[in-house]
């Protein structure tokens, strides 16, 4: 299960209703790499491919493929601001550490 904060929701809806068309879905992906073995990836895609896993949060709908499925199973994903601008925050239970950007990140085998 993937859950979003309520501000995380607001942005989704905001970036959504500039470019996209309506009915777009929230990919989210873990791909190797990054400071600390792997790096969360999200972006939008209109396509859902066969072995897809479907989630519902607030309303906006989440596409994430079964491997990274195992990696962010119980992710709080929320978007806040501060001085350096505004992002997305990824709070995986699951990682057991993480860089100073927060977008990357280990878990234990």
């Amino acid at each position: 299960m993937i859950e979003l904060s309520q501000s995380a929701v607001s942005e989704i809806g905001r970036l959504k209703s500039k470019q996209l068309p309506p009915n777009i879905f929230v990919r989210l992906a873990v791909k190797p790499g990054g400071c600390s073995g792997w790096f969360y990836d999200m972006s939008f895609d209109e396509t859902v491919k066969d072995d897809d896993r479907l989630f519902n949060s607030h309303g906006i709908q989440i596409l994430i493929d079964p491997a990274s499925l195992d990696y962010i199973n119980g992710l709080i994903l929320d978007y806040s601001e501060d001085l350096m601008g505004g992002g997305f925050r990824f709070h995986n239970q699951r990682a057991i550490a993480t860089c100073g950007c927060g977008n990357s990140f280990s878990i234990s085998q």
